[in-house]
């Protein structure tokens, strides 16, 4: 998993837990506690979300945030010394040398530019190929961070509905004033409940897919501008130099200090 992400939740939830026991201890945790706040909050907004969203986007979108999180990230740096490498090797033996790297090639979208050239596709060809595959892939992506913002929307909106049962209840039972708490304690929670998982849970999650689908597209541009040049024949410094052309100042440098390592 992302280790940032981990972090981020293991701070944020440690946080609220020192906040929530203050001076009075771990009995404090039973205040914020309410299963009618949890279903009109978490239920609500699951619930808007399907009303929102066809079923097969709300499924997409829980896979896409998975794929974000446990899919190991692609290394830029990396990236640029296998397609340089690949450049060489095509200069020295020809194209179909690189056949065999294509079948040892676990990246898919990599694998299929890279046989497409082999096959000896048409430049125009292969680059409309992979640029429908990046544009779907980024179209896929940008669905299901919708969701997730959704749900950061939904979710507060859903405290506020709950904020408003709890003060009906509050108010129905005004002469009663054991009724009192309980309504204004419901009331009191779902605002929490939708504020907590909004602002810690799902639009963090959402800002973190818009990233890693601007790297995981960054990394797919590499590869077809790579694999384009590779099958025009350029110089392999002229390769390096148009793939750093994508990356920050930071990548370059370690490019003029020492040899990227090839990675398949």
């Amino acid at each position: 998993m992302d280790l940032a992400t981990i972090i981020g939740f293991i701070v944020g939830c440690t946080c609220f837990a020192f906040g929530i026991m203050g001076h009075a201890g771990p009995s404090n945790f039973k205040l914020f506690w309410s299963m009618e706040a949890l279903l009109i909050v978490f239920g609500g907004s699951l619930a808007a979300i399907f009303i929102a969203f066809p079923l097969e986007h709300v499924i997409n979108s829980a896979t896409v945030v998975s794929k974000t999180l446990f899919t190991k990230r692609t290394d830029p740096y990396k990236l640029v010394g296998t397609l340089v490498s690949m450049a060489e090797k095509a200069r020295r033996e020809g194209l179909l040398a690189l056949e065999e790297d294509a079948q040892q090639i676990t990246d898919t979208f990599f694998k299929t530019a890279l046989q497409l050239v082999v096959d000896g596709t048409e430049p125009d060809v292969v680059r409309s190929i992979m640029e429908i595959d990046l544009a779907f892939l980024e179209d896929r992506h940008s669905t299901g961070k919708r969701v997730w913002d959704q749900l950061g929307a939904f979710c507060p909106a859903m405290g506020m509905c709950g904020t408003l049962i709890g003060l009906i209840v509050m108010l129905s039972n005004f002469n009663d004033p054991a009724a009192i708490g309980p309504g204004m304690s419901l009331a009191l929670v779902t605002t929490f409940f939708g504020a907590f998982l909004a602002n810690l849970f799902y639009i963090p999650l959402a800002g973190k897919l818009e990233l890693r689908t601007k790297e995981e597209s960054l990394a797919k541009q590499l590869i077809v501008e790579g694999i384009l040049a590779i099958q025009h024949g350029e110089n392999p410094k002229i390769v390096e130099q148009r793939l750093l052309s994508f990356l920050s100042p930071s990548i370059r440098k370690r490019f003029a200090t020492q040899t990227a390592p090839v990675e398949a």
